[in-house]
């Protein structure tokens, strides 16, 4: 017997408003059944279901877990269209090199990384 992951699962003061920026982010429509004001709302890809749900706790120290985004487009390109989404940088752990991350927080300062694109990682291996 074995188990699999359904969904990642984000406590969030407003489901519907975080899971538009995770939407655009990962550029997911959103299912007909998520509404403003509703306690769920869901981001559906091919890879993963990340569900919000709501929960008026505040934040309280650095998230376990987190996504490792790896864009089709070059990383820095990428950060500037999260930054432009609502999203802020956290820790910049970008080299001179061209190699590194960046540690982002959305809007209700969950954790997630932008990692090199595969063409950028080819072009330095």
């Amino acid at each position: 017997m074995t188990s699999r992951v359904r969904s990642v699962t984000f406590d969030t003061h407003n489901p519907y408003e975080l899971a538009g920026f995770w939407l655009q982010v990962l550029n997911a429509p959103r299912p007909d059944d998520d509404h403003p004001g509703d306690p769920y709302a869901a981001v559906v890809t091919d890879s993963v279901t990340l569900l919000f749900e709501q929960n008026n706790d505040e934040k309280a120290a650095k998230n376990r877990v987190h996504l490792d985004l790896e864009p089709d487009i070059p990383r820095d390109e990428e950060v500037e269209r999260l930054i432009a989404l609502g999203a802020t940088i956290a820790t910049d752990h970008r080299n001179p090199d061209g190699t590194g991350w960046v540690v982002m927080h959305d809007p209700e300062a969950n954790e997630f990384c932008v990692l090199r694109s595969a063409a950028e990682r080819a072009a330095t291996s």
